[in-house]
């Protein structure tokens, strides 16, 4: 199922630039110990892993537990080293991938 996502970073950075990348994905994270309203139990539904790679290599990787808020917000730092696709991968425990995509030119 396709989650909303917000990617805050830079469209271009000077080579070996520290920059910053910010991410949230909307998502309910169900962390599966609450009832409903007849006391049955709500079924468990995290987003379980969070990837980046940058250029092909991964920059960035997150194990996510139930305990994390709804709607998981990442931030981290990274360096500028070539012009290359940055791409964010969120994986869930129902098996739904959501992929983002942005270009990153290096000057």
């Amino acid at each position: 199922m396709p989650q909303t996502t917000r990617i805050v970073m830079p469209a271009s950075a000077k080579k070996g630039e520290v920059f910053q990348v910010k991410t949230i994905i909307q998502h309910e994270m169900e962390s599966g110990f609450r009832r409903d309203d007849r006391g049955l139990a709500i079924a468990r539904h995290i987003i379980t892993s969070f990837v980046v790679t940058y250029a092909g290599a991964e920059i960035f990787r997150a194990d996510v537990f139930p305990g994390v808020a709804a709607n998981p917000y990442f931030a981290f730092t990274t360096t500028a080293t070539e012009t290359g696709e940055v791409v964010f991968t969120w994986t869930d425990d129902r098996g739904d991938v959501t992929t983002e995509r942005r270009t990153l030119t290096v000057t």
